[in-house]
């Protein structure tokens, strides 16, 4: 079967409204790299009929490599040089876009991020000029303007800063995050197997980017086993994984970064003064230092998540430190450095590494998928739970963990879970689960007089541990339950 367009209806039909307007628009849609923004435009684009376009991906460098990307895109969009002339400077640029939107146009610009860069920065000002004389005539303009970007904190410094030159100027937004698990299954359905085991090995690399899914599916390997996918997409000299996050630091972070974000992946949860010790130690990097990557990792990258101990105030101090994307996280703790080694060992030996690590990997990142499988199935009213919050953040007693806490305030039910990678784990687990839900009631008594419910999770859940759960007074939940009607 082909591969098709999977998920984002919603956001489909915002872009499909949005060009079909017929008037001038400003748009602006953000979302890490790979997580189909140019595929999404490109979809919305013929959905609405749309014949007039122009894409450009705005390549990191001067005024003239811009200019001469956009020359190229023109040819390739077989727009005629009489018609619209090659922009040769950045102020020509601006006026480029200015007449294909008057001309009914749709320009779409990827990448746009890139003219925060000093020697581009002059654009935003030109551009604004004519966004203000399309803004002043929108009704008689049939055209519009739509930017990509990827680094959150820099397409907020060009479009939201009250000092910017484009602030105010944005007609519509679009935040496009993950594929959500409906999304995903139905990738899975179409083109593997949709079990549980599969779901959590793929999620745990790749969560909701579809990118990753559609390079397994090209390379033949989506529904292989998982030793053969990780060689495939990662391990061989054509793999189309191998250098995505190297890349990835390149142009976002520019390798400044890897000592943290490698510690925070590999000690999930760590505290501020365990990584300030670390980085010391092996790059002898002052704790100033430190504090400023993590300001660029959590604010401008969005690549590391600040949790507090649960029911802490804002201005609590004990923060930990966790990596908010899976391929990243699976990356750095699993199968980065297996990969380096693959020119000096045998490729099945590193593959084995990885997969074990990665095997240790999806213990945390299953936790997360339940979490996630427990407001998607909430939104949509599936389901014997009602969800309406989940209590985040971090336990701040080294003996009391537990995995989710999940309330339903209107019938002031507060449901307990645990999870657990091997089922056969969670009957010897339940004392000491247990142990954890009565710590959690002696510090939170509020909740005492709510229906309590426990449940034990695991990706696969037999009937006879299910039977011996049941008699404990736990209900058993696997990722087969959990996506039953998604």
């Amino acid at each position: 079967m082909a591969w098709g367009f999977y998920g984002r209806s919603q956001e489909v039909r915002e872009l499909v409204e949005i060009f079909q307007r017929n008037r001038w628009f400003f748009a602006k849609m953000t979302g890490r790299r790979r997580i189909g923004k140019t595929t999404l435009t490109q979809h919305a684009l013929r959905a609405a009929g749309v014949r007039s376009v122009l894409y450009v991906q705005i390549p990191d460098s001067g005024p003239g490599g811009v200019s001469s990307a956009v020359a190229d895109a023109l040819e390739t969009f077989d727009i005629p040089p009489d018609q619209f002339a090659r922009p040769q400077s950045l102020p020509d640029l601006a006026r480029l876009i200015g007449n294909l939107a008057r001309s009914g146009f749709v320009v779409v610009l990827d990448e746009f991020q890139y003219f925060n860069r000093a020697h581009l920065e002059p654009f935003c000002s030109l551009l604004q000029a004519e966004v203000d004389a399309l803004s002043a005539n929108s009704e008689s303009i049939p055209g519009g303007l739509i930017v990509l970007g990827s680094i959150h904190t820099e397409m907020v410094a060009l479009l939201e800063n009250r000092s910017a030159p484009l602030y105010n100027r944005i007609t519509d937004e679009i935040n496009l995050s993950h594929l959500d698990i409906a999304s995903v299954l139905e990738i899975l359905r179409q083109h593997a197997d949709p079990s549980p085991q599969r779901l959590l090995f793929l999620w745990t690399l790749f969560e909701g980017v579809p990118k990753f899914y559609r390079d397994c599916y090209e390379q033949g390997v989506l529904a292989s086993d998982r030793e053969r996918l990780l060689l495939r997409t990662f391990f061989e000299s054509s793999s189309p994984l191998r250098t995505e996050a190297d890349n990835w630091f390149l142009r976002e972070l520019r390798g400044r970064y890897d000592v943290v974000l490698k510690f925070v992946a590999r000690h999930d949860g760590c505290m501020h003064n365990e990584l300030v010790d670390y980085v010391r130690q092996v790059s002898g990097d002052a704790s100033e230092q430190v504090a400023g990557y993590l300001r660029v990792l959590t604010e401008r990258s969005r690549l590391i998540e600040k949790k507090l101990p649960i029911f802490a105030s804002p201005r609590a101090r004990r923060t930990r430190y966790y990596l908010t994307d899976n391929f990243l996280r699976a990356w750095l703790a699993a199968i980065a450095s297996p990969v380096a080694a693959v020119n000096f060992r045998p490729a099945e030996d590193l593959v084995a590494t990885a997969n074990q690590r990665l095997s240790d990997v999806e213990g945390h990142a299953l936790e997360k998928l339940v979490g996630v499988l427990y407001e998607e199935r909430s939104k949509k009213g599936i389901g014997d739970f009602a969800l309406t919050q989940r209590i985040q953040g971090y336990w701040n007693r080294g003996d009391t963990e537990i995995a989710l806490v999940a309330l339903n305030e209107s019938d002031q039910i507060i449901r307990f879970g645990s999870c657990k990678r091997a089922a056969d784990r969670l009957i010897p687990d339940l004392p000491r689960f247990n142990g954890h839900i009565e710590r959690f009631f002696e510090e939170v008594p509020r909740y005492r007089s709510w229906k309590v419910e426990r449940v034990s999770i695991a990706p696969r859940i037999s009937i006879e541990i299910r039977a011996r759960l049941q008699a404990e007074g736990h209900l058993a939940q696997d990722l087969a339950d959990l996506t039953d009607g998604l």
